[in-house]
């Protein structure tokens, strides 16, 4: 029923203008304004809304996430614009605060403004 029907991400946010920062110009996507309620990107043909919500609840998983090519590269072009990424005690991670999974796949993972966790795969049949 639902596996024909376009998919739509949502993340919570506090504040739409520093959303619109670190979404649009740090994570490089082309936002839609459709304030007071939310910005919205598509992303690879599925709709992301960012939207604002009263209060926002980090949780300790990653609630989007992007497929790359090329994880190295990924992780370097937003380190440059400024991006952080998360390095986690007891997980074996490289300089790049990449995690190599069992199975190959390269995980590194982030947090956007209000402390949502967001990561980039280059998973292993790419590699």
């Amino acid at each position: 029923m639902l596996d024909s029907g376009a998919l739509v991400g949502f993340v919570g946010v506090s504040d739409l203008d520093r959303a619109q920062v670190f979404y649009g110009e740090q994570l490089g996507l082309t936002l839609s304004d459709e304030r007071p309620f939310a910005l919205v990107a598509e992303v690879a043909g599925t709709m992301l809304r960012i939207t604002a919500v009263e209060d926002v609840a980090p949780v300790p998983y990653t609630v989007l996430g992007w497929r790359v090519p090329n994880l190295d590269s990924a992780i370097d072009g937003l380190v440059a614009r400024g991006v952080t990424f998360t390095r986690y005690d007891g997980m074996e991670q490289d300089v790049r605060g990449a995690w190599t999974a069992p199975g190959g796949s390269r995980i590194a993972w982030f947090l956007d403004p209000d402390g949502n966790n967001l990561s980039l795969t280059e998973f292993a049949d790419t590699i």
